[in-house]
C-alpha cells in the first residue's frame, strides 16, 4: 500500500467522538465500563441509558482489551469499549498495553463489519499518558492493520482540543505521509 493510499485512510480530526458519522467510536472506558468521566461520560450520556444496561452485562474489560455494545443514541452503531493503562513510569508495560487497546478495538471492528471508526486519545486524559508518546502507539497500531489488507476503509484520531489534534497530525505525517 502506498503511503498516499495510507494516509487517505487515517484521518486526524478536532471535535466530538459522540457526533463522528463513522460506523463505529472506540470509547475511552474504565474496566467497570460503567461510565466515567471525561470521553467515557460523554458516550455514555450520549448514548442513553441502554448503553449502561448493555455494558453491566459485559462484566467488564480488562486493561489493554475491548469490547463492544450498540451505539444506541450515538449516530454510530457501534461502541467499542477499551480500557487504557494508567501512566505510572513507562517501565511497567504501559506502552504495550496501549498498543493492546488499539490491536483488541481494531480487531473487533473488523469481526463486526466496521468500515468507518473514530478513535480518542486513549489513556491521555485522566489516566496521565504522555500525548506524544500515545499518538505514536496510536499510528503504529493503526497503521500495522491497514497495512495488512484491512476491511476498515477509514480511522479517524478524534482529538479534544488543538493541541492535541497538532500532536496526532504529526504523527500520522512521521509515520505514514
Amino acid at each position: 500500500m502506498s503511503p498516499e493510499q495510507l494516509e487517505n485512510r487515517i484521518g486526524v480530526v478536532e471535535g466530538d467522538i459522540t457526533k463522528q458519522q463513522v460506523d463505529a467510536i472506540v470509547n475511552a472506558a474504565n474496566t467497570t465500563l460503567l461510565g466515567g468521566g471525561g470521553v467515557d461520560g460523554a458516550i455514555h450520556r450520549a448514548a442513553g441509558p441502554e448503553l449502561l444496561e448493555e455494558c453491566r452485562r459485559l462484566g467488564g474489560c480488562p486493561t489493554g482489551q475491548a469490547r463492544i455494545t450498540k451505539g444506541y443514541r450515538l449516530p454510530s452503531k457501534r461502541v467499542i469499549h477499551t480500557v487504557g493503562p494508567v501512566w505510572r513510569d513507562g517501565h511497567r508495560g504501559e506502552d504495550e498495553l496501549l498498543a493492546g487497546c488499539y490491536r483488541s478495538s481494531l480487531a473487533l471492528a473488523e469481526q463486526h463489519g466496521v468500515k468507518t471508526i473514530a478513535f480518542p486519545s486513549i489513556s491521555t486524559g485522566a489516566y496521565g499518558f504522555p500525548m506524544e508518546r500515545a499518538a505514536k502507539i496510536a499510528v503504529t497500531e493503526i497503521k500495522k492493520i491497514l497495512e495488512r489488507k484491512s476491511s476498515i476503509e477509514k480511522v479517524l484520531l478524534v482529538c479534544f482540543g488543538r493541541n492535541a489534534f497538532e500532536v496526532h497530525q504529526k504523527a500520522v505525517r512521521e509515520m505514514v505521509g
